[in-house]
C-alpha cells in the first residue's frame, strides 16, 4: 500500500477527501462557459484545457468537451499526464498558473466525462445471480448452466447513459403479471436499481481481433460507479427469450469522475477461487479485482438518506478484463468509449444486496426509510446515490457520488 502523496492544496491532504494527489480522475467541467476536460484535486477543479494552453500538458484534446481523444492515446500518455500532474500538484509545487487553472468544486458543472460509444452490461456477481435465480427459478437451478464458465452480458443503450444529478422520467413499458390474460401499457411499478461498476474502454481493437486478458486489462482506461436502473415488472415479461430491452434501456446512470487503473492499483485483489475452469481466453493472469467499499443511499422527498447497502467490488466473480476480453473473442470490434457494466455487485448477507429487487425478496419484505417511508420499489421523487472508494493508509480514492432523482412519467408522447 502506498502512502499519501502530499499536495499544496491542503484539502487533498484530508483523509476524507475521495480526491487526493493519489487519485487524479479524470472529467470534463464548464463554469459559465463551454465543457471541457479536468481533474480533481481535493475540492478543486484543475482545468486541463488552460494547463494545455499554457503549454505544461501535451495536446491531448483537453479543451474538448469528452475524454475520448486523450482516452485514444493509449496508456504511455495516460501515465505521462499523470506524472506531469503529479509534479505540478505536489506539495511545495505551487505556481500562479496552476492556481488561476483551479475553480472549487461547488461552483462548476460537472458533465458526462466521455462520449459513451457503446454500452455493455454484464452480469458477473455471483451472489446476485443466484438471488435473482432463487427468485424467479429456485435455488437448485438458480445460475443458468453457462454461468460458470463464461461472463453472461446483453448490449445495452450508449443513448440514454446519464451522468450524475441527473433526473429521469419513470419509464413506460408492456406489463403483464401472472394473474392478468392480457398485457397492458403503463408506467413501471417495480422500479429499481443496480449497484455496479462501469469500465470505460480507452484503446480499440479491429473488427476480427481477439485479445488476452493481460491486454484487455491494459486497453481499460479507468472506472466509474454506475447504476443500471431496472424496471423488473417490464422486464419480467419481456426477457424471454433473449433478455433485458426495454427494461433497462431508459436510463445508466453513472458517476462525473473516471478514476484510473494507476490509482487503483494499490488495491488490486483476486478473483474469487473458481467453481469450474475457465477456458484459456478468460482464464485469471493474476488480481485483476480491486478492493473498493461501495454503499447505496436512498432517501424519500423531505427525508434524509437511509444507507440500504454496503458491500465490496471484490465481490464480483468475473473482472472487468475477463469481461473485455471475452466480449472482443467473437471478433467483436471494441471502440475507444465502450462502456463496460459488470453486473450487480452483492455480497452474501441481505445488507450486502445491489438491487431491491433482493433487499426487499421481490417486494415481499419491505425496507423502512428514515422519516419512516417504507419501500419495496423506487416511487416518485426517491432519490438513490452510489458511493465508493478505495481506502488507504491516511487516504482514500473515491469516485465522488453517482446520484439519480425519479420522476413521474411523461403523459405526452413528444
Amino acid at each position: 500500500m502506498t502512502d499519501l502523496v502530499r499536495s499544496w492544496i491542503e484539502t487533498a491532504n484530508d483523509p476524507e477527501s475521495p480526491f487526493p494527489l493519489n487519485n487524479l480522475p479524470f472529467g470534463v467541467f464548464s463554469a459559465g462557459d463551454a465543457p471541457r476536460c479536468a481533474t480533481a484535486i481535493g475540492d478543486k477543479v484543475l482545468d486541463l484545457a488552460a494547463l494545455q494552453k499554457a503549454g505544461l500538458l501535451p495536446d491531448h484534446g483537453f479543451d474538448e468537451p469528452a475524454l475520448n481523444t486523450f482516452m485514444g492515446e493509449g496508456k504511455q500518455a495516460w501515465n505521462e499526464v499523470r506524472e506531469k500532474l503529479t509534479d505540478l500538484l505536489r506539495d511545495g509545487a505551487e505556481t500562479d498558473a496552476v492556481r488561476d487553472a483551479l475553480h472549487d468544486m461547488g461552483n462548476v458543472t460537472l458533465h458526462l466525462p466521455f462520449t459513451v460509444i457503446e454500452y455493455t452490461d454484464f452480469y458477473a456477481g455471483r451472489q446476485h445471480a443466484f438471488n435473482v435465480g432463487s427468485l424467479f427459478r429456485d435455488p437448485a437451478n438458480a445460475l443458468p448452466p453457462n454461468w460458470l464458465h463464461i461472463p453472461i452480458g446483453y448490449n445495452g443503450r450508449a443513448s440514454t447513459v446519464v451522468v450524475s444529478g441527473t433526473e429521469f422520467h419513470r419509464p413506460m413499458g408492456q406489463l403483464k403479471g401472472p394473474q392478468d390474460d392480457q398485457p397492458r401499457f403503463g408506467p413501471s411499478q417495480r422500479l429499481d436499481i443496480e449497484l455496479e461498476m462501469g469500465a470505460v474502454v480507452g484503446m480499440p481493437t479491429e473488427m476480427g481481433q481477439r485479445i488476452s486478458v493481460d491486454q484487455a486489462d491494459d486497453m481499460i482506461f479507468g472506472y466509474v460507479l454506475l447504476n443500471d436502473w431496472s424496471a423488473r415488472d417490464i422486464q419480467a415479461w419481456e426477457y424471454q427469450p433473449l433478455g433485458p430491452f426495454q427494461a433497462k434501456a431508459f436510463a445508466t446512470t453513472i458517476s462525473p469522475w473516471v478514476v484510473t487503473k494507476a490509482a487503483l492499483e494499490p488495491f488490486r485483489c483476486d478473483t474469487p477461487p473458481r467453481e469450474k475452469e475457465l477456458l484459456p481466453h478468460i482464464k485469471d493472469t493474476g488480481p485483476m479485482l480491486y478492493d473498493i467499499d461501495l454503499s447505496v443511499t436512498m432517501t424519500a422527498p423531505g427525508a434524509e438518506p437511509t444507507e440500504i447497502c454496503r458491500t465490496n467490488y471484490n465481490a464480483l466473480y468475473y473482472s472487468a478484463a475477463q469481461q473485455l476480453a471475452h466480449h472482443a473473442s467473437s471478433g467483436c470490434a471494441m471502440r475507444t468509449g465502450d462502456l463496460l457494466g459488470s453486473g450487480t455487485i452483492s455480497g452474501p448477507e441481505k445488507g450486502t444486496f445491489g438491487s431491491l429487487l433482493e433487499m426487499t425478496w421481490g417486494g415481499k419484505n419491505p425496507i423502512t426509510l428514515e422519516g419512516g417511508a417504507t419501500r419495496t420499489f423506487i416511487e416518485d421523487g426517491d432519490t438513490l446515490a452510489l458511493h465508493g472508494h478505495a481506502q488507504g493508509d491516511g487516504y482514500r480514492v473515491g469516485f465522488g457520488p453517482c446520484v439519480g432523482t425519479v420522476l413521474p412519467e411523461r403523459a405526452d408522447r413528444s
